[in-house]
């Protein structure tokens, strides 16, 4: 795979996207290749990564695909230690992947799906940032912008496994954020999505007309326009339309 990076505002960055062989993840890695970054692509598929990188690659980008379940610990560590061989620092770090447990009351939440959810939801970006802490510390300005839900800060009925989570993995990486601050030149953002056309929402608006919300492509517009710009640190924002 060749490193040589295109123009653009993104270019000679070194971004991962986690959940990226779909939807929003998807999406954005095609729009951050576009502004110039080098994207590592992360997802179970491999099949369905290697279609993301073929995107990329037809349109003039470069692109790296890991596929690996985010569950497993070690695959994170071997990939953070793979990207410190190979470029030595990390400048993004998308916390895009998610699962959404079946919805219902909190009362009869299963507890398999909700452990589930809450590996892939909140522990796996903890175990992400652990990882790659010290790698977007050498990057002059490391970024991380992690996606949230609505539900975080305006529970739901019947949502509650899934904002829990989510709500956790706010505080993780707005604790983060504090911590990091003052010491390198790395800052956070949260970002709400919004209603997008995805396989997820579809699963929990079954009777929605998918095209009354917008596509993944207008979030992952958002994405790289704000990583071009100088956010403050905490920047929290809602991707409507």
């Amino acid at each position: 795979m060749a490193d040589e990076l295109h123009d653009g505002p993104l270019a000679g960055r070194i971004a991962y996207v986690t959940g990226s062989s779909r939807g929003i993840g998807a999406a954005t890695a095609q729009a951050l290749a576009a502004a110039g970054a080098h994207v590592l692509l992360s997802g179970r598929s491999a099949s369905d990564l290697e279609a993301v990188e073929d995107a990329i690659h037809q349109a003039g980008g470069t692109a790296t695909i890991a596929p690996f379940d985010l569950t497993e610990g070690d695959s994170i560590a071997r990939l953070a230690g793979a990207v410190a061989e190979r470029w030595d620092r990390l400048d993004i770090l998308v916390l895009n992947a998610a699962m959404l447990p079946q919805l219902g009351p909190v009362a009869q939440i299963e507890s398999k799906a909700f452990n589930q959810a809450l590996t892939i939801n909140l522990l796996a970006p903890q175990a992400l940032l652990a990882a790659f802490d010290p790698l977007l510390r050498r990057s002059p300005s490391g970024r991380v912008i992690a996606l949230t839900s609505s539900v975080a800060t305006a529970p739901r009925a019947y949502w509650g496994a899934y904002a829990a989570s989510k709500a956790a993995l706010e505080v993780l990486v707005d604790t983060y954020g504090q911590e990091v601050e003052r010491i390198s030149g790395t800052r956070v953002a949260i970002l709400d999505p919004g209603a997008t056309r995805t396989t997820m929402r579809a699963r929990a608006f079954p009777g929605e007309d998918p095209q009354g919300v917008k596509p993944p492509e207008a979030v992952a517009d958002r994405i790289v326009a704000l990583l071009a710009e100088d956010f403050p640190n905490h920047h929290r924002e809602r991707v409507d339309g």
